[in-house]
């Protein structure tokens, strides 16, 4: 079923989703309900927050089964984790002659019947796409957006949405790395936010997760852009390695660094809100309500490709540039950030509690920083999980020096992953710590992150008089620890969460 491609009429075709609870794979599925399509799906009976996502369109997932594969299907779309070798209905739709996309496929078919920009990059990817779409929505351009996470500036039931759709001609989407995945995309344009070694399973070295980069970009069409970020090493030399071999590519820099219209310029954090400017609108101040410097190269790297999507459409920027950059910070001002990523779960009296995905080193060191920045006078405590044996054992003394911001560090097991062999690693949970003791003063260890909920409620019950703002404490990691902060903010907070 090598030829088989998705049509761009999808009204009334009934597609079957395996492995439908993945954040993607959830995504995905918003977007084809948009299009018209007639979606079922199954998965593992676990709940996540995905669950939300999927009863917003009208399905629930049902358990694996060959009996779930019916003769009306289109096509069916499996997740990664999913393979013709162990799952049945995989098994069944071949048998049955129906063709199977992975994920990263039927993205990539998607993709074809629009404009499409993909945004890459080992950090930020899920922020910036929320950030694009947003300010998206603020300039009015019928496009569909598909972000790695709930974004709730998307708008959507609960605690907002994966996806925005506004319009089918252009076409906005998270594009991963891990395995190659975003070579089946078809882009016009490309934000590139970072490159450096992460996925080691895959990606041994360097120079590989770089070629895979470089190759990405060489997709474009002649004329094609690459918005990439001047101020990460990564990036600026995967932008080099293009110019060289597509000079017909078209080279947008971003950031503190780059030159032309923007270049960027930190101003002060205020009132919780970051401030900047952008070289291309003169004085005009744009602010940024989630903490952090990188998320501001996020956002300025969301206006570049926003910008450049306008003259796309014909609307010339220097025309409309009374009102631009205007609705441009109210798309900023709208943003509050995506579910794990800076995301606020409670705050009462002098205690914040936040959750976010970081779980590379660099990630680890700037979202901390800006914590730092944004929460000053307060007591920054953060509880961290490793995902992955392999990225662990690569990067041990890299996350060992990460927390330097953090007054408190909490650590536990390595949250592995089902494709990699643990023991082969030579790393656990108890060598990341012995690693971080001997770079930051005040480090615990708790092989189960609900081992610490006892001492962690009586700590931020307390506060720390030595710290007269409170206490942040923060969850950190791709791991399930996210569930810790949720337990201790049901024993310490008396209300839901605000919005940020």
């Amino acid at each position: 079923m090598e030829d088989f491609l998705l049509p761009s009429d999808l009204r009334g075709l009934h597609i079957h989703f395996v492995g439908i609870k993945g954040t993607g794979m959830a995504a995905l599925t918003e977007i084809l309900c948009q299009r018209g399509a007639r979606i079922t799906g199954s998965d593992v009976a676990d709940t996540f927050y995905t669950d939300q996502v999927l009863a917003a369109c009208g399905i629930t997932a049902s358990s694996f089964d060959a009996a779930n594969i019916t003769g009306d299907l289109l096509c069916v779309i499996h997740s990664s984790a999913y393979s013709e070798a162990t799952n049945c209905e995989l098994q069944e739709a071949r048998r049955r002659g129906i063709p199977c996309l992975l994920y990263s496929q039927a993205l990539g078919q998607l993709s074809a019947h629009a404009y499409s920009c993909g945004i890459a990059g080992v950090h930020g990817k899920t922020t910036t796409t929320g950030l694009v779409g947003t300010i998206l929505a603020q300039l009015r351009l019928p496009v569909q957006v598909l972000a790695g996470s709930l974004i709730s500036s998307f708008g959507g039931a609960g605690e907002g949405s994966c996806t925005l759709s506004l319009g089918q001609e252009f076409f906005v989407a998270e594009t991963c790395e891990y395995q190659r995945h975003f070579m089946d995309f078809h882009p016009r344009k490309i934000i590139l936010t970072s490159v450096e070694s992460d996925h080691q399973d895959y990606f041994p070295t360097y120079e590989a997760i770089l070629s895979a980069f470089v190759d990405y970009a060489c997709l474009l069409p002649e004329g094609g852009q690459l918005i990439y970020c001047a101020d990460d090493a990564g990036a600026t030399e995967a932008a080099s390695v293009v110019a060289g071999k597509r000079p017909d590519i078209q080279l947008v820099p971003y950031g503190e660094a780059a030159r032309g219209e923007y270049k960027l310029t930190f101003g002060q954090v205020e009132e919780g809100r970051q401030c900047f400017y952008l070289a291309g609108f003169g004085s005009h101040p744009f602010y940024l309500q989630v903490p952090g410097r990188h998320l501001v190269l996020n956002a300025a790297a969301a206006i570049a490709l926003s910008v450049e999507l306008l003259r796309e459409a014909g609307r010339s920027p220097e025309s409309e540039s009374a009102g631009l950059a205007e609705r441009l910070a109210c798309g900023l001002a709208a943003f509050r950030g995506g579910k794990r990523r800076s995301e606020l779960i409670g705050r009462r009296d002098k205690l914040v509690i936040l959750d976010d995905y970081a779980h590379h080193p660099t990630a680890i060191r700037t979202t901390l920083a800006g914590y730092r920045e944004f929460y000053p006078g307060c007591k920054l405590v953060v509880d961290f999980m490793s995902h992955t044996y392999t990225r662990t054992a690569a990067l041990l003394e890299e996350f060992a020096a990460a927390f330097a911001d953090a007054d408190e560090v909490v650590l536990h097991r390595i949250y592995g992953s089902a494709r990699e062999d643990a023991s082969a690693s030579g790393v656990d949970g108890t060598t990341l710590y012995r690693a971080t003791c001997r770079h930051h003063p005040a480090v615990r260890y708790y092989e189960e992150f609900m081992d610490a909920a006892d001492d962690l409620e009586g700590e931020l019950a307390q506060g720390d008089r030595n710290f007269p703002g409170g206490i942040v404490f923060v969850t950190m990691g791709a791991g399930d620890n996210w569930k810790l902060g949720r337990e201790l903010w049901r024993r310490l907070g008396a209300e839901p969460a605000a919005k940020q």
